[in-house]
C-alpha cells in the first residue's frame, strides 16, 4: 500500500491546493452568511470528493482483459492522463498571464443559499482539472500491488479525501470556531490566492503529470 500512497498524495496535493475551491472558500467565510453556507459547501466538496473517487476507482477495477492486459491498460492511461495534466498546467500557466480577473460567481458565493452552496461543492468535483485528478488517483490505486484488497482501497481513498479536502475543511472549522482570530488571515489569504494561486496550481499540476506519466512508464 506504501507504493500506492506514493503516487495518491501528491494527486491530493494538487487537488487541495487548487485555486478554485480555496477562493471559494475564502470568499465564503468572508461573507456575512457563512454561518448558513460554510458546512454545506463543506459537506458537497467532501462527499463529491470521495464520492468522485469511489465511481472512478470501480470504473477502473471493471476495465476488461487479463492480468497483464489490465496491467498494460492502466500503464497506458496513466501515460495519457499524466500527459494530459503537463499540458493543463502549462496552460494553466499561460492562461494566468492574460488573465487576473476572477469569476464573478465566485466573488458573489457567500451570497448564496445552503442548498446552492452544497450543490456548488458537489459540482467543482466536475471540473476538467478536477476529473483529471481523480482519474489519475483511481488509476493509481487499481494498478497497485496483488496485495492490495478492499480494505486498503477504503484507507486509500479515506487518505486521499482527507488530504485533498484539507485546505477547505480545515479553514471552515478554524473560522467557525475561532472567527475573531481567522478573519484577518484570511484577507491575507484571499489576496495571496488571488495574486499567486493559479501560478501555485499550475506548477503543481506539472510535477503529478510528471509523477503520473512517471509511474506509466515505469
Amino acid at each position: 500500500m506504501g507504493q500506492v500512497l506514493a503516487q495518491l498524495i501528491p494527486i491530493a496535493l494538487a487537488v487541495a491546493l487548487s485555486t478554485v475551491p480555496i477562493t471559494a472558500t475564502l470568499f465564503i467565510l468572508l461573507s456575512e452568511r457563512r454561518k448558513a453556507t460554510a458546512l454545506p459547501f463543506l459537506s458537497g466538496w467532501v462527499i463529491g470528493t470521495a464520492a468522485g473517487l469511489i465511481l472512478a476507482t470501480l470504473a477502473a477495477q471493471a476495465l476488461p482483459g487479463r492480468p497483464r492486459q489490465f496491467a498494460s491498460l492502466i500503464e497506458n492511461l496513466e501515460i495519457l492522463l499524466g500527459s494530459a495534466l503537463v499540458l493543463f498546467g502549462l496552460v494553466t500557466l499561460f492562461r494566468n498571464r492574460r488573465r487576473t480577473q476572477r469569476s464573478s460567481w465566485i466573488e458573489g458565493i457567500g451570497s448564496l443559499d445552503p442548498l446552492a452552496a452544497l450543490g456548488i461543492g458537489l459540482a467543482l468535483n466536475l471540473r476538467p482539472k478536477a476529473l483529471l485528478l481523480v482519474s489519475a488517483a483511481a488509476l493509481s490505486i487499481s494498478g497497485g500491488p496483488p496485495g492490495v484488497d478492499g480494505s486498503d482501497t477504503l484507507i486509500l481513498i479515506l487518505v486521499y479525501t482527507a488530504i485533498a479536502t484539507s485546505t477547505v475543511v480545515v479553514p471552515i472549522l478554524a473560522t467557525l470556531f475561532f472567527p475573531d482570530r481567522m478573519e484577518p488571515r484570511l484577507v491575507v489569504a484571499r489576496d495571496w490566492v488571488s495574486a499567486h494561486g493559479p501560478v501555485v496550481t499550475g506548477v503543481v499540476v506539472i510535477l503529478v503529470g510528471v509523477v503520473v506519466l512517471a509511474a506509466g512508464i515505469a
